[in-house]
């Protein structure tokens, strides 16, 4: 419970000499890309989920892709966020 900001420290702690890895949903990962904690984001699509559903964040985000790799049926992709995408101007 808490903003990841205010878990950092706990986190960091926990992990030690290891990456910390957490596992969840678009708005858990939004949580910690807005507090500047998220360096990848690794996707695992699969064939039904294409061309409708949610978007993955909650909210407006770019990333930039890394790397991809097959698994199975499954495309595993690795993004890097770039940034909150901002909402052009209204005329």
């Amino acid at each position: 419970a808490g903003s990841p900001a205010d878990l950092r420290d706990r986190l960091v702690d926990a992990a030690g000499d290891r990456h910390v890895w957490v596992v969840g949903g678009g708005d858990l990962a939004a949580q910690f890309a807005e507090a500047g904690m998220l360096d990848d984001v690794i996707v695992s699509i699969a064939p039904v989920t294409l061309g409708s559903g949610r978007p993955l964040f909650p909210r407006a985000y770019d990333f930039e892709l890394q790397d991809f790799a097959r698994n199975g049926a499954f495309l595993c992709a690795r993004y890097s966020p770039v940034g909150p995408r901002s909402t052009p101007a209204r005329v």
